[in-house]
């Protein structure tokens, strides 16, 4: 017949709390020396009995000075300042909190960007017929097509460009004959005007 769950509350008899602490206490300690060992962590656990009496257990490898030193210097905080208040506590937390985001986040950020960079001189490289080895014959069509239709953006820019060349001179060619055509006319005009006076004269 399975075990109905156990209900936790206060033990009321004195005797039996006494007990009850003495052997989850000892199976804490015990729990924390196996994390201890196990692990190789660092583990500090402070117990109080209803009594008042201290109990206590701290990995071998540390002390609990040195256990709390290492606490506030993480934290960033002093226990031992009578100013210490527990909202001291919370926006540097906060801060961590985010600043570790933030860290995580353009880490993450800065390894898709290697991976795009990688990629693109990939891309690049297999254009110009390098690290082709790896590609498959579909991979060769996609990227035969891919070429050709590049190529032909390239032609239809160096068209467009040779079309601009071509209309900027014959601006220039008529604009040139425009200027030539109209020092002639005033060339013939003066002429005139000396053949002119020149028979008035005579």
């Amino acid at each position: 017949m399975a075990r109905g769950k156990i209900q936790i509350k206060r033990i009321e008899n004195t005797t039996n709390r006494q007990v009850t602490y003495s052997k989850r206490r000892n199976g804490l300690f015990k729990k924390a020396n196996e994390l201890t060992v196990l692990c190789d962590a660092k583990v500090s656990i402070i117990m109080f009995s209803s009594t008042g009496k201290l109990h206590e257990y701290i990995s071998p490898s540390t002390s609990t000075k040195q256990f709390f030193d290492q606490y506030q210097m993480t934290l960033g905080v002093d226990l031992w300042n009578s100013h210490y208040e527990i909202y001291c506590f919370l926006p540097w937390k906060l801060e961590y909190i985010i600043s570790s985001f933030l860290r995580q986040n353009m880490q993450d950020n800065l390894k898709k960007l290697k991976e795009v960079n990688r990629n693109l001189r990939k891309e690049i490289r297999q254009r110009m017929g390098d690290c082709l080895n790896d590609l498959n014959m579909e991979d060769l069509k996609l990227l035969e097509e891919e070429m050709d239709k590049a190529a032909k953006v390239v032609r239809e820019r160096k068209y467009k460009v040779i079309t601009n060349q071509i209309d900027t001179q014959r601006k220039k060619f008529n604009n040139e004959k425009e200027v030539h055509n109209r020092l002639l006319r005033d060339l013939v005009c003066i002429l005139a005007y000396v053949f002119v006076d020149f028979n008035i004269c005579n």
